[in-house]
């Protein structure tokens, strides 16, 4: 998925960069933000083969000349992407400087070269200081594009010096769409997985791979099961579902939909489910919708205040776990958070 046209959705991100491109004044920095797997990536892929392609058509690149090709093949020496090492947790000043030392000379064979930051926002203070000098003193010839789900977790400094691109998450119907012609998904399925993805649909097709329906359904009784279970039985869980995140960090293996953090998005679509049936919502808001029956009724005797104070402790356990926090401690506090607001009201 390379050229703009081949991007689901997006289109006002892809009709300004297109702008842009037309005005032929690039920006030299852009901030795109928006959560995971929306097509942040695949526009950076898309914007840097339309900038440098030989016979791009509106604004597209033809996906045929030499530089379109080599982009496709993964060929393209001009395209640099900037990612966390996998034994590390951030982007660290070493990757910055190596970074920096490639800018310093002319592109190898494009009109311009397109440096990528994955997870922008995990760089370190010291990395983020060094890109900071390349964003007030760029390279001719180099565009430079952080990708990142939360703006305020960077500098101000280097908001600042970049053109945003917001991305939006996708309707449902559209990723429902996407699953059942990609990946051949039954209709029901795939309307459960395009609005558990939270419109992501990069997230939609990951979770189509494995087996994210058993353990969402797994994780959803637990929950419902939290409040018949004592504080030891809970502490247990928790820790149980810590290690095996832990495990999974250390092998490197599994689906990144089955560890922990898509567990709290799941207990999270829970509550906000619980909220909309307790306030008389229409069931089409619904997440989990095809737990309609026990949602109505857990709802019955649910207090309103406790379940907004449950989304906000599963929002803290996801900013926490997003720094690096000790994983077993988040999640006992989760947990037992969660316990002492169902045991008021049984859910």
């Amino acid at each position: 998925m390379l050229s703009f046209s081949q991007i689901l959705g997006q289109e006002k991100a892809k009709r300004f960069l297109k702008q842009v491109m037309a005005r032929e004044k690039m920006p030299h920095a852009y901030l795109f933000t928006g959560i995971a797997g929306v097509g942040k990536t695949s526009t950076a892929m898309a914007l840097t083969m339309a900038l440098n392609c030989d016979s791009s058509v509106e604004g597209d690149s033809c996906g045929k000349c030499p530089s379109c090709r080599k982009m496709i093949s993964g060929n393209f020496p001009d395209f640099i992407s900037v990612s966390r090492r996998p034994d590390k947790n951030n982007i660290l000043i070493e990757q910055i400087k190596d970074l920096n030392r490639e800018l310093r000379f002319a592109p190898v064979s494009a009109r311009y070269r397109v440096c990528l930051i994955q997870q922008a926002e995990i760089m370190t203070v010291e990395a983020a200081n060094s890109f900071l000098k390349t964003l007030e003193e760029p390279p001719p010839g180099n565009i430079l594009i952080l990708n990142t789900v939360e703006p305020r977790d960077l500098l101000p400094t280097i908001v600042s010096r970049c053109q945003r691109v917001s991305f939006s998450p996708l309707p449902f119907k559209d990723i429902a769409d996407l699953l059942a012609k990609e990946r051949n998904v039954d209709k029901e399925t795939a309307e459960v997985l395009a609005k558990v993805s939270g419109g992501s649909p990069g997230r939609a097709l990951k979770m189509s791979e494995g087996n994210f329906l058993e353990k969402r359904q797994e994780w959803l009784l637990s929950l419902v099961n939290l409040p018949g279970l004592s504080k030891e039985k809970a502490i247990d869980m928790a820790f149980e579902y810590a290690e095996k995140d832990k495990k999974k960090d250390t092998e490197r293996s599994g689906s990144s939909e089955t560890g922990v953090p898509a567990m709290l998005a799941v207990w999270e679509s829970w509550y906000r489910d619980l909220l909309v049936v307790r306030a008389g919502g229409p069931a089409h808001l619904l997440i989990n919708a095809d737990f309609s029956q026990k949602l109505k009724k857990i709802a019955e005797k649910a207090i309103i205040k406790n379940l907004i104070d449950s989304v906000l402790a599963i929002d803290r356990a996801q900013q926490d776990l997003s720094r690096y926090r000790n994983k077993k401690l988040v999640m006992e506090y989760t947990v037992l958070r969660l316990k002492h607001l169902a045991d008021a009201h049984g859910a």
